[in-house]
């Protein structure tokens, strides 16, 4: 499936080059696709500088977690759940703990904790996959519901709009946690049909069940906020939060006598072999999406959507704040550089600019982290893991613009 999407992403910029250059007269468009290839080839490096620090550092601290036993507790306590979920993992296994992990690192907006996190979980559940080159069930379950990733505090999103003169940054809050539980849900129920899973199970029915209604009175006590200070306490839990973890686990590590700084360094040196080898696939599908930009098939593809949507009758409001919806798949750099550019042409308060930020946060960089997490464990057959991404990712498009429509109007 990768093989045949990144060869369709060359193709079809070809295609639309020619078309350009045959058709339109313009001959720009191979010199525009030849400089974003080494653009993309570029910042494929830059990333991997970032990513470099980032796990190291969160891969040393997860090591002292290890040692200390807090990742098989929490392995242990959802032992059950991942039994009816993950039928393939056994109960106590270390990933289960850093599935765990890397869902609640999403949930709070701690990007830079989730990915390093999530990288460890796949590699922990590549041990148990038969077919090394084939994801198993487990995995694709694991990147699905982190393509559908439930956002409970998109501290980014309010960055960006305040950062752009939003009267309220947080304005967005809601819709967004709307969106992005209704994405995550999808994603679940998806993958569920299609491998089976049996999610009325007592068990499964006695976590999920109890989660939505947490989730659902956290909605209502966050509606009742003044804007102040939902911004306030989304800041204060986000940090509070990244650097609680990090002191739980050197206390519970200090207090169970593990040579801390010894089992950081080991941890650490485990990300950089993990970094290193994410270099080709990051390359590989970087380049590819900004070659596919670069020729204009996105606008295209934009230009058809609204003379669609005009003929249909229906309000075209919602297609200027589509850039996002349409890039935020393939590039998450990408989506927040067209929402900023929505809002700065558009105006931050604008309808298409508010819409496009409730895109951004209610929908996740599928491509993306399939290259990153399949590259990472070498995993080259994806199996149904893109086609349910992408449903969870349109559904949540979808909401993210229902959702617009009722609060914006």
């Amino acid at each position: 499936m990768l093989n045949a999407l990144w060869l369709s992403f060359f193709l079809i910029a070809a295609a639309t080059g020619l078309g350009r250059w045959l058709v339109g007269g313009d001959a720009t468009a191979f010199a525009a696709m030849v400089e974003a290839l080494f653009g993309m080839a570029k910042l494929s490096v830059e990333i991997m500088v970032l990513l470099f620090g980032t796990l190291t550092l969160w891969l040393g601290f997860l090591r002292i977690a290890e040692v200390a036993g807090l990742v098989g507790a929490l392995a242990r306590l959802l032992g059950p759940l991942f039994a009816r979920l993950m039928p393939e993992v056994p109960r106590g296994h270390p990933a289960l703990g850093l599935i765990t992990m890397n869902f609640a690192a999403n949930a709070l907006g701690l990007d830079n904790a989730a990915t390093p996190i999530g990288l460890k979980a796949m590699r922990e559940l590549q041990t148990l996959n038969p077919r090394p080159d084939e994801a198993s069930n487990a995995q694709i379950l694991f990147l699905v519901l982190n393509t559908g990733a439930l956002t409970l505090l998109p501290v980014s999103i309010f960055m960006y709009r305040a950062q752009q003169g939003a009267a309220d940054p947080t304005l967005v809050f809601l819709p967004i946690l709307i969106a992005t539980a209704i994405s995550a849900l999808v994603a679940l129920l998806t993958v569920a049909v299609v491998q089976r899973l049996r999610l009325w199970d007592p068990v499964v029915l006695a976590w999920l069940l109890p989660m939505a209604a947490a989730l659902g009175a956290f909605m209502l006590l966050l509606a009742s906020l003044s804007a102040a200070a939902l911004a306030a306490l989304s800041s204060l839990l986000g940090n509070l939060v990244l650097f609680g973890v990090i002191v739980l686990f050197l206390g519970v590590g200090a207090l169970r006598r593990v040579p801390v700084y010894d089992s950081f360094v080991e941890g650490a040196k485990e990300g950089f072999e993990v970094a290193k080898n994410l270099l080709p696939y990051l390359v590989a599908m970087l380049c590819a999406i900004g070659v596919l930009r670069a020729s204009g098939a996105l606008d295209a593809a934009l230009d058809g959507i609204r003379w669609l949507v005009g003929h249909t009758g229906w309000d075209t409001r919602f297609v200027d704040a589509l850039p996002t919806g349409l890039v935020k798949p393939f590039s998450g750099s990408a989506a927040r550089a067209l929402l900023i550019e929505t809002m700065q042409s558009q105006g931050v308060d604008s309808f298409a600019a508010r819409t496009a930020a409730v895109i951004q946060g209610s929908t996740e960089t599928t491509f993306y982290v399939l290259a990153v997490y399949f590259g990472a464990v070498g995993i080259r057959r994806a199996r149904h893991a893109v086609g349910c991404a992408l449903f969870a990712d349109l559904v949540g498009l979808v909401t993210a613009i229902g959702v617009s429509y009722w609060f914006f109007g």
